[in-house]
């Protein structure tokens, strides 16, 4: 397995108003794109060509939705990419740019 192309840790992830873990991993990685919790669990996961990525309409900048296998999960990401060699997620806005880059839609 090659080094991931995407990856966020600490990140809150949901399903409708469950919360399923508040400090999953997000990882894209060999045309994957895997939803883990804490411990490395996985809790979904899908080709990226399958994963439709995008932002909320309404809510805060760090929120990103992933529908994947017929479940849509809000992940909150950072609000802002943080200072490099510091811990935290990155920003939604490069999650969303990372799907569409590993599934060829978009450069």
């Amino acid at each position: 397995m090659g080094e991931p192309e995407f990856r966020a840790t600490g990140v809150r992830i949901g399903k409708r108003l469950r919360s399923l873990t508040r400090a999953g991993q997000v990882r894209i990685s060999d045309g994957r794109l895997e939803l883990l919790t804490s411990y490395g669990s996985e809790i979904d996961s899908a080709p990226v060509q399958a994963v439709r990525a995008s932002k909320p309409w309404f809510g805060p900048d760090d929120r990103a939705t992933a529908d994947l296998n017929g479940q849509r999960y809000l992940l909150t990401l950072g609000d802002h990419d943080p200072a490099p060699g510091e811990p935290g997620p990155p920003a939604a806005r490069r999650f969303i740019e990372a799907v569409r880059r590993a599934a060829g839609r978009g450069d």
